[in-house]
């Protein structure tokens, strides 16, 4: 992947250079939750000088919001295309831009252009290319590094809000504004860290524990031999041509239950969060209490997030994280509905601690499911997806919730809808992996689909070497293309491409 990108050796190293990324996703990861939320402290003051309403000025984290999730596939095919390192420095610089022209904006349109739209695909090239090679660099401690790197939400949350609040009241909102653009360089620094991982790319993923090792029969070594695999020759020049964005993950069964459950999950998942101050303060409780609510959901964040993570990262649970990540959707759509009538400050006490105890555990499994789900080779194309699948329903959702509180004027409903939803999305993630994995066990191995090969295999036939752009690698530094090959590991077969070989790759 360019001069960002993976190279090829023995697999992740787990360690070294590793924790250098580890600590810059931290704080992409950061920046990229935390920040959305943290420019609310500037509203009323947007409110006041632009004579606007407050859901006018909202729009400011909505649009930086729906630019992060949204603009999933355009992250994927530009990390495709020219890697991580370069995506996430240009992705840096159009961060602190965004925020430096919204110093000057005079109108409320400047400010969705600026701090919306240019702000939130700055971080949009942050977050996405951070967690991929994140996934480079790890392999057996994983979800103890994701749960690590989710740990900077929470973190960031709560150090960005008083921070934009001290900017606010010396600066004003412009010198706010203007100070914060400059903190968000931060992520050139944190892009100029991914340089490439040693060695080869991780292994191609085997769909469950049941497949055939690749030098077995009837196992990866074999696919060339199978009938309805597709052969893909080389072009000319004898280099194979990547994809752009691999839609074809889109036929992985996995993925696809991944995704449904996601925008399950994100109908329901923020609203609480987003009105829980102002729930509290209709039950009697004073502000300065109802503001500490959510310092008490982002303490115990902190806490469950790497916790969480070197939980699933255990040898007996790791098999089994879908199951987990179910366990923490239910859990976090039951605390919402056994919470729903609580009208004192100590139960909406004990409901932050169950809301962030579960919140922070979804947090910290969300990408390790997705990442066992569809394999590192394909995880930049499956997570674009899925965060464009994800934008839509946080389009949906938070901002019907707010209609209905308008129209209804009671927030009890509120909480059991999002509850549903959520446990809804736990339920179903957990009953679809149970039949899948049921389904996969039940066919012998040798047996194959109609057409020749299953769904998943074929969707792995068509990922092709990538290529690295020219310039990108150094004088003497060329190294050979993997092809598998039968009776090889596919991992391990190497052969030499040249203009005049006749190269396909399965």
């Amino acid at each position: 992947m360019g001069a960002g990108g993976p190279r090829r050796g023995e697999g992740p190293p787990d360690g070294g250079w590793g924790w250098a990324v580890l600590g810059a996703c931290f704080v992409v990861t950061g920046f990229a939750y935390g920040f959305p939320k943290a420019v609310s402290v500037f509203f009323r003051a947007l409110m006041r000088d632009f004579g606007a309403g407050y859901s006018d000025t909202a729009w400011v984290s909505s649009i930086m919001l729906a630019m992060l999730y949204g603009t999933g596939p355009v992250s994927s095919i530009l990390v495709t295309r020219f890697g991580c390192r370069p995506v996430m420095l240009v992705g840096g610089l159009l961060a602190s831009a965004g925020m430096v022209l919204a110093s000057f904006a005079t109108r409320l349109l400047e400010l969705y252009l600026t701090a919306g739209v240019l702000t939130g695909l700055g971080l949009a090239l942050n977050f996405q290319p951070s967690l991929i090679m994140l996934g480079l660099y790890f392999e057996r401690r994983r979800p103890l590094a994701n749960g690590l790197a989710a740990a900077g939400s929470p973190v960031f949350l709560s150090a960005l809000s008083p921070l934009g609040q001290q900017l606010l009241e010396h600066f004003g909102w412009r010198g706010g504004f203007l100070l914060l653009g400059g903190l968000l360089l931060h992520c050139c620094a944190c892009g100029a860290v991914m340089r490439p991982p040693p060695g080869p790319g991780p292994r191609p993923r085997r769909d469950s524990a049941d497949d055939p090792p690749a030098d077995a029969p009837g196992g990866a070594g074999a696919d060339a031999e199978r009938p309805g695999l597709r052969l893909r020759e080389a072009p000319p020049g004898g280099r194979p041509r990547r994809r752009l964005l691999d839609v074809a993950v889109c036929a992985d069964r996995a993925f696809a239950v991944y995704a449904v459950t996601k925008f399950l999950m994100a109908l329901g998942l923020f609203v609480p969060a987003i009105l829980l101050v102002n729930y509290a303060k209709d039950a009697g409780v004073p502000d300065a209490d109802a503001a500490f609510l959510l310092s008490v959901v982002g303490f115990v964040d902190i806490v469950a997030r790497p916790a969480c993570g070197a939980l699933a990262g255990l040898a007996r649970l790791r098999p089994h994280v879908a199951y987990l990540f179910s366990l923490a959707l239910v859990a976090n759509g039951l605390t919402d509905l056994s919470s729903a009538r609580a009208r004192s400050y100590g139960a909406l006490v004990a409901f932050c601690v169950a809301f962030g105890l579960s919140y922070g555990m979804v947090g910290a499994l969300q990408f390790e499911v997705l990442m066992a789900a569809v394999g590192s080779l394909r995880f930049p194309s499956a997570l674009g997806l899925v965060l464009l699948v994800e934008a839509v329903a946080v389009l949906i959702g938070p901002p019907s919730a707010g209609r209905l509180v308008d129209a209804l004027k009671n927030y009890e409903i509120i909480f059991y809808l999002a509850g549903s939803e959520v446990a809804l999305a736990g339920i179903f993630m957990a009953v679809a992996t149970k039949c899948c994995l049921r389904r996969s066990r039940d066919t012998p191995p040798g047996q194959v689909a109609e057409g020749g090969a299953s769904d998943t295999e074929d969707a792995e036939a068509e990922v092709d070497s990538e290529a690295l752009p020219t310039g990108a690698e150094e004088p003497g530094s060329r190294e050979p293309l993997e092809v598998p090959s039968p009776g090889a590991r596919p991992a391990e077969a190497e052969v030499e491409a040249g203009p005049g070989r006749d190269t396909k790759s399965v």
